[in-house]
C-alpha cells in the first residue's frame, strides 16, 4: 500500500510557483463558482501584490500571475476571503469539475452540487487522500447541456436515465463521451468515489500519479471487480454523451422561467482587476451575486432576468469581455508563451491575436489552440487545430485525429501565422473537406 505524497510543481493557493513574469498562484473554485465579494478580493490581490494579470483556467479555476515579494500577504488576503481549502494539505486535491450550469441547466437530470460538496469535503478532510497527485482529477456531470465532455479525468460520473431512474454512469481514465463501465444509484455516488480513490492508493506506487498509469499495468476488469465488492454496481445500456454546441457564450435560458445565464470570454483567458470587479458588480446588481468560471476559460453570470440580458451583455462588452460566438477570438486559446514561461518557444498570446484577426477577416470561426511547447498547458483536450511552436512566430500545424496520439495528425511544418491563416481558410472552403 502506498501512502507516499506525490510531489507537484503545479501552483496552488498555498504554493506560489515562479515563472518568467513572476510568481503564479492558482485559486481552486468549488464547482467553478465564486461570490462577487470573493471576486473583488481576487482583483484586489492581483492589483496590490502582483502584476494585475488574472487568468481563467481550463479547469474553471483562477490564477494570479506576476506575484512579487509579498506572497504571504497575497495568500492571507485570499484565505481571508474564504478561497482556501479546509486543510492546508487538502488544497492540491480539490480537483472536481462540474458543469458551469450545475443546478440551473434546463437539461440537467439532477443538481450535482450537494454531492460535489460531499466529495470535496472528503477529499480535503481525509488525510489519506492528500497522497493523491495534484493532477488527479474527477468529473461529476449531471446531464447538463453546458458541459465540458472532452477533458480526460481519472474518474468521471455522468447522470443518465434508465427505466425511469436517474443513475450515475462512470468510467476511469477517460471522459463521458466514452462507453461507461457501469453505473451506481445516486445515493451510492459518494461511496463509489471513495472506493476508487482508496483502491488507487492501495495499488499505485508513488511514481504512478494517474489512474491511466495504474491501468497500464493492472487489469481494468480486476479493478472494477474490486469496486463491485464495496459498491453495488449496475449494468448500463446508455449511449455515451455527445458534445453540445457553443453554450458558454452569450445569453441562454435557465431552468427557472424568465432567467438566463450570460457567458462572456476574456481575451485569451486573461482578465484585469477592473474586468473582474465590473463583472462582480453586475452579478450583484443583475444576478444572484455569484460568477461561475468555465473550462473554456470564460465566465458566466447566472440568474439574470431575461429583460436585462441585452443591458448586461452591453456592460460586459464595455468591460472588454466578449459575448458573441461570431467573434473569432472566443474560439482561440493560447498558453502564456515565451513572454511569461521559460519553456515557451514563441509569444503565443501575441501570435494568437494575429491569427484571430486574420481568421475574422476571412469570416472563419475555428477552434484553434496555440501551444508554446509540447506540454499543452492551455488545453486539457485535443483541439480541432493545434499550432505547436517550433521557433519564434513559427508553428507546426496538427489536425485532430482520434487515431493519432498527442495533438493528432501533423499537417504542415514551420508555418508563419499568415501561412496558417491562409491554409485554414483554404481548407474550410474546399468542397473536398469533410
Amino acid at each position: 500500500m502506498s501512502t507516499a505524497l506525490r510531489p507537484s510543481a503545479c501552483p496552488g493557493l498555498l504554493r506560489i510557483v515562479q515563472a518568467l513574469d513572476g510568481g503564479i498562484c492558482r485559486i481552486k473554485l468549488n464547482g467553478g463558482s465564486i461570490s462577487a465579494a470573493q471576486a473583488d478580493a481576487v482583483a484586489d490581490a492581483a492589483e496590490r501584490y502582483a502584476g494585475g494579470v488574472i487568468e481563467a483556467t481550463n479547469r474553471a479555476n483562477l490564477q494570479i500571475r506576476g506575484i512579487g515579494r509579498e506572497e504571504t500577504a497575497l495568500i492571507d488576503s485570499l484565505l481571508a476571503a474564504g478561497l482556501g481549502p479546509r486543510t492546508a494539505a487538502g488544497d492540491d486535491v480539490r480537483n472536481l469539475m462540474l458543469s458551469p450550469s450545475a443546478g440551473i441547466d434546463r437539461q440537467m437530470l439532477f443538481d450535482t452540487r450537494p454531492l460535489a460538496e460531499q466529495i470535496l469535503t472528503s477529499l480535503q478532510s481525509h488525510e489519506r487522500f492528500h497522497g493523491l497527485s495534484a493532477k488527479f482529477a474527477l468529473q461529476l456531470d449531471g446531464g447538463e447541456a453546458l458541459a465540458m465532455l472532452e477533458h480526460h479525468h481519472d474518474l468521471w460520473l455522468s447522470a443518465v436515465e434508465q427505466n425511469g431512474e436517474c443513475l450515475l454512469a462512470f468510467g476511469l481514465a477517460g471522459c463521458p463521451t466514452d462507453v461507461a463501465l457501469g453505473a451506481v444509484r445516486l445515493e451510492h455516488g459518494h461511496a463509489l468515489v471513495i472506493a476508487v480513490l482508496e483502491r488507487f492508493l492501495d495499488l499505485a506506487r508513488p511514481e504512478l500519479t494517474r489512474l491511466r498509469h495504474l491501468l497500464a499495468e493492472y487489469p481494468l476488469a480486476g479493478f472494477v471487480a474490486q469496486l463491485a465488492e464495496r459498491v453495488p454496481l449496475l449494468s448500463i445500456a446508455s449511449v455515451p454523451r455527445t458534445v453540445s454546441g457553443v453554450l458558454h457564450i452569450g445569453a441562454h435560458p435557465q431552468r427557472e422561467a424568465g432567467r438566463v445565464y450570460i457567458g462572456a470570454v476574456p481575451t485569451l483567458g486573461r482578465l484585469d482587476p477592473a474586468m473582474l470587479r465590473g463583472a462582480a458588480q453586475l452579478a450583484r446588481e443583475k444576478g444572484d451575486g455569484t460568477l461561475r468560471f468555465t473550462p473554456w476559460q470564460s465566465l458566466l453570470l447566472p440568474t439574470i432576468h431575461e429583460d436585462d440580458a441585452a443591458e448586461v451583455i452591453h456592460s460586459l462588452e464595455n468591460l472588454g469581455l466578449r459575448c458573441s460566438s461570431d467573434d473569432a477570438l472566443t474560439h482561440v486559446i493560447a498558453c502564456t508563451g515565451s513572454a511569461g514561461c521559460g519553456k515557451g518557444v514563441s509569444d503565443t498570446k501575441s501570435d494568437a491575436l494575429q491569427l484571430a484577426a486574420l481568421l475574422q477577416r476571412h469570416d472563419q470561426i475555428l477552434n484553434v489552440h496555440l501551444s508554446g511547447c509540447p506540454r499543452s498547458c492551455a488545453a486539457a483536450h485535443v483541439a480541432p487545430f493545434t499550432l505547436l511552436a517550433v521557433s519564434p512566430g513559427h508553428y507546426d500545424l496538427y489536425f485532430r485525429d482520434a487515431a493519432q496520439p498527442g495533438f493528432g495528425a501533423l499537417h504542415a511544418r514551420n508555418l508563419t501565422i499568415e501561412a496558417v491563416a491562409t491554409l485554414l481558410d483554404a481548407r474550410s472552403r474546399s468542397p473536398l473537406d469533410a
